[in-house]
């Protein structure tokens, strides 16, 4: 970015003593900002060029020469701190330049305290519901992993800013996979919160090149775990002996068939159930990542469920529609519940919206644009991926009747061969 720079010398005649002198000021201009100062010079109102900026030259006296040349001297020294300032890589600032004009050195910017202030924020913020716990999570794990990387790569607790370079980013990445054995997804994410920190920097003027600039950051595609009909079926059917068990299955299965996140469906109350367009019960929720209106009817699986927790003691106290645990609980209730019903399947409370957008929904022919208005989707972009996982579970069902008509197949192939 261009940068325009004036100087100019001035008499400020309001400040004239009580002798007639007048004092001489310097007055830099910085992209239209600027900053004044006295030379600590004093000269008669009658001897001062305003056109020139100094003594007027009909004036022979040693003083007027002295002040001349301090004149000269002092736009020097601008033009001095001018090119140090951008020798420097640093944005030429009216601020800066004030600083270094001034002598004040300029405290290091670093990374960690930078992080920890922008997370402190975030979670101030999460009482006005601007973000979700789940965000304040993420960038706390993000925060221990850079200083935990920091500690290991370079023995210190904290980096200054303009230490970031292409070199930091890749090590940083090469750390993550081996050090931490993260997979190539779960490290661009982690990536991509130190990036918006970064991108913070970058904002406030306090780094002036990108230490990203270069670096691909990629997302290899996965296909998303979803439960099959079946499953859904066996574990709605399983006898649990234990209640909170049967608590947390139930919760599950609502997700399944209404599509909603853990925090929504943990805020979830009567203000939102209203009547849908077809007079039935419907969910009208704001998504709390994308801030897009979600509008899902409710089937007769999460009524009964909702019917089933209306007087529940734990909902009537906090005034919402399910008892639901901790995510940490859920997610450790749903792997006794996978390994109870014997399903080989990683179970988290988030594959539930997965299951409603491809299993119930999806698979069931409603279309993707229902789908994606249902989930909240900001684009069908992002509910695209779904018909992917669709079509994982059509190969799994196939391959069923492949295992179960396997020895029918055996039969007609000995048949072929003898005829």
């Amino acid at each position: 970015m261009s940068t325009t720079l004036s100087i100019l010398f001035y008499a400020k005649k309001a400040k004239a003593t009580t002798d007639g002198l007048i004092p001489i000021y310097l007055r830099v201009t910085i992209n239209g900002q600027r900053f004044e100062v006295s030379t600590k010079r004093y000269v008669e109102s009658k001897q001062w060029s305003r056109e020139a900026g100094k003594v007027k030259s009909n004036i022979n006296t040693e003083e007027a020469k002295s002040i001349n040349t301090f004149i000269d001297t002092l736009r020097n020294r601008v033009y001095q701190l001018q090119r140090e300032i951008v020798q420097e890589n640093l944005s030429f600032t009216i601020e800066l330049f004030k600083n270094k004009w001034l002598g004040i050195s300029e405290k290091p910017r670093t990374i960690i305290e930078i992080f920890q202030h922008h997370n402190n924020q975030v979670k101030e913020l999460i009482k006005t519901e601007e973000f979700a716990a789940g965000t304040l999570e993420r960038y706390k794990t993000s925060l221990e992993h850079t200083q935990k990387f920091l500690q290991y790569k370079y023995n210190v607790s904290d980096i200054d800013i303009k230490k970031l370079d292409y070199s930091f980013i890749t090590d940083y990445e090469y750390w993550l996979k081996t050090v931490r054995r993260c997979n190539h997804n779960t490290t661009m994410k982690y990536l991509a919160n130190f990036k918006k920190i970064v991108i913070l920097c970058r904002k406030k003027g306090w780094l002036h090149e990108d230490p990203f600039f270069g670096f691909k950051m990629t997302k290899k595609e996965v296909i998303r775990e979803v439960l099959t009909e079946e499953e859904l079926q066996t574990i709605a059917d399983k006898k649990f002996v234990s209640d909170r068990l049967v608590q947390v299955r139930d919760i599950f299965l609502f997700s399944c068939y209404t599509g909603l996140a853990y925090s929504e469906a943990k805020n979830l109350n009567e203000s939102h159930i209203n009547i849908g367009i077809d007079g039935g019960r419907w969910i009208f929720i704001r998504r709390q990542k994308t801030k897009k209106l979600s509008r899902i009817p409710l089937l007769e699986v999460p009524e009964a469920i909702l019917k089933n927790y209306a007087d529940n003691p734990v909902c009537r106290q906090k005034e919402t529609l399910l008892p639901i645990l901790s995510n940490q609980k859920m997610n450790s209730y749903l792997k006794e519940i996978a390994d109870v019903c014997g399903i080989d399947k990683t179970l988290t409370f988030h594959i539930a919206r997965h299951t409603f957008a491809s299993t119930v929904t999806l698979n069931n022919g409603a279309s993707i644009e229902a789908v994606s208005d249902m989930l909240g989707h900001s684009s069908l972009k992002q509910t695209q991926h779904y018909s992917k996982v669709k079509e994982k579970l059509i190969s799994e069902e196939m391959q069923k009747l492949r295992d179960r008509h396997k020895p029918d197949l055996v039969a007609v192939k000995h048949q072929a061969v003898g005829s």
